[in-house]
């Protein structure tokens, strides 16, 4: 079994919709650090369960620099910020978002 994991930074804001009273109801930031992990029992053509470059496009291209409540349908609280992720990226089998010091979301398939 082959796997790779991406790591990467992406800046972005949101708010959330919450059933109680909360400060992140509010629209802040965070500099998310998202691992991302792939996994394949064969390589493609190429020698790569998938090339890098094709995971960060995938996630900065929908993240970065943006307001994640006008990009995504949900409620983007880092679980199911993960959840997409994993959801979007061949082979991916597990995902870590940490959107500040102390605080991280993982997701796996």
């Amino acid at each position: 079994m082959y796997t790779v994991t991406k790591r990467l930074e992406v800046s972005a804001a949101h708010h959330l919709t919450l059933d109680y009273e909360s400060k992140c109801q509010h629209l802040h930031g965070h500099n998310w650090i998202i691992h991302v992990t792939c996994q394949a029992e064969t390589l493609d053509a190429n020698g790569m369960v998938i090339d890098f470059k094709k995971i960060k496009d995938i996630v900065q291209t929908k993240m970065d620099h943006q307001n994640l409540n006008e990009v995504f349908s949900f409620n983007p609280t880092a679980e199911n910020i993960a959840k997409w992720i994993c959801d979007h990226v061949p082979y991916c089998i597990k995902v870590q978002v940490q959107e500040s010091e102390g605080n991280v979301a993982v997701y796996e398939r």
